[in-house]
């Protein structure tokens, strides 16, 4: 039989009757002995053995709970014995969850004594009521939480300067340093210490020990994922709403979704990583109008649409999330493609071709489209054959034109810019960026042209076309220069 005896959060008087008698009659293991209530123990002439030797050697505290589960496990078959932790058992304890689980697994007979743990102390300390909404976070996970501003936050095993910090840099991801946080030490204890102090402090502390934990008020005026998911459902609001945004459907919101990805875009060419981080929260906001409408529909939510997501970057990324085996970036994109393929039910190249969007830009469909071809062997062995083809095509244009075909010459012109696209391939170009390029650089030579014509004291639209060539050729060489 296994007694797990939660020593409360230090306090001798928080200690259950019941706790002391299991004390008192079983042989006694620690999780660890740094804790206010083992000097109780030794003024009690309880002799107990402490498990503090496995962190010193032990890598990860992962490493630590495994072995105390089995140390543990292994002499409770040879005796009924008490193994003790800090607060609660089962609040905050990965190694009494870990011991529970291989109890049941292996029919081992235990018993749980209850203690007041770190979380009553806390809210006592505070006096705050958990009603209003609490999270309690281990620090040692810091990195993988996630802001709730609405809630108070309680932050559990700051136990040192270096855990401390690693929580200071995490929450400075959006929190500022001026922010007030709460530093609780000792609390349940006569010793306890609470203060408050902006978050730069937090690692600056002396008196950070195994007692120490970290609260964060609720914050007004703070916005994460779900405050933005409120804002847009606020505004499609059928009562107090914005008009304009409760008119919008899938339909009418089409050409923003498009025009805030290209904004986006734009900001990614000039490098402005303030400009990209509003436009992204612009194409957030599309994304967030279209599954509101849908939820209001009763279609899907913003849930669905992140568990599909999820679900298929986990399924198309096994490399990552099974450890099948390490890929190279060009074994990632073959691997993506094939799992896409099987996911799609694209058995045939065709099946692939019809799958790329017909609402691409017309040049990136065809590249992908030419892509795909490529991956089935459906492609020139060499860039000679691309020029031939390109002069072919422009060939066959020119006789549609001189048999006055003009509705075959448009045609045609089609397949020059499919040929002309494969040239951009070949070469390594994006035909899009390519083309934007060249229409900024024909903006940039016009400007330049004006500003010649009006230097003359001309006008733009008063010269002659060989006039105008003649200032062409004079801002494209300026423009070399």
């Amino acid at each position: 039989m296994i007694h797990i005896v939660g020593l409360g959060p230090g306090a001798v008087e928080a200690l259950t009757f019941g706790a002391v008698d299991a004390l008192k009659k079983y042989p006694i293991y620690l999780r660890t002995k740094k804790h206010p209530t083992v000097a109780y123990l030794e003024e009690e002439g309880m002799r107990y053995v402490s498990f503090d030797h496995i962190y010193e050697g032990a890598k990860t505290f992962e490493e630590v709970y495994e072995t105390i589960k089995e140390e543990v496990l292994k002499k409770a078959k040879e005796e009924d014995l008490v193994y003790a932790v800090p607060g609660h058992p089962l609040v905050a304890e990965k190694s009494v969850m870990l011991l529970l689980a291989a109890c049941k697994e292996e029919g081992v007979a235990y018993t749980l004594y209850p203690a007041v743990s770190f979380v009553d102390t806390m809210l006592e300390a505070l006096e705050i009521d958990p009603i209003q909404g609490l999270r309690i976070v281990d620090a040692l996970d810091i990195k993988k939480e996630v802001p709730d501003f609405k809630k108070g936050t309680i932050i559990t095993q700051v136990f040192s300067a270096y855990v401390a910090s690693e929580v200071k840099i995490a929450l400075s991801l959006y929190m500022a340093d001026e922010d007030e946080i709460v530093f609780v030490r000792g609390a349940g204890t006569k010793e306890a210490s609470i203060r408050a102090m902006p978050l730069y402090e937090l690692d600056r502390q002396k008196d950070i020990d195994d007692l120490t934990s970290i609260y964060i008020p609720p914050m007004e005026g703070r916005y994460g994922f779900y405050e933005f998911m409120e804002i847009v459902e606020r505004l499609r609001d059928k009562e107090d709403g914005c008009p304009w945004d409760m008119e919008q459907t899938h339909e009418s919101l089409k050409p923003y979704l498009i025009e805030e990805s290209y904004e986006a875009l734009e900001a990614i060419d000039l490098q402005d990583e303030e400009a990209l981080s509003e436009e992204l929260g612009d194409v957030l906001l599309q994304i967030l109008l279209h599954s509101t409408i849908s939820k209001e529909e009763g279609m899907f939510t913003i849930h669905e649409v992140i568990k599909k997501v999820s679900e298929k970057m986990v399924y198309r990324h096994p490399h990552v999330f099974a450890k099948s085996r390490d890929l190279t970036a060009e074994e990632v994109l073959t691997q993506w493609e094939d799992l896409k393929k099987k996911e799609k039910g694209e058995a045939r190249l065709s099946d692939s071709l019809q799958a790329v969007s017909k609402y691409y830009p017309s040049l990136s469909r065809a590249e992908k489209i030419q892509k795909k071809a490529r991956k089935y062997g459906f492609d020139w062995d060499h860039i000679s054959y691309v020029f031939d083809k390109v002069q072919e095509e422009i060939l066959e244009i020119k006789e549609a034109l001189s048999e006055q075909k003009e509705d075959k010459a448009k045609k045609e012109l089609g397949d020059l810019l499919f040929a002309v696209v494969n040239l951009a391939r070949f070469l390594g170009a994006d035909p899009e960026l390519s083309l934007n390029q060249t229409s900024d650089k024909f903006i940039a030579r016009i400007t330049k042209m004006e500003a010649l014509i009006e230097a003359q004291e001309e006008t733009f639209q008063a010269l002659s076309l060989s006039k105008l060539d003649e200032y062409w050729e004079m801002a494209k060489k300026e423009e070399k220069n």
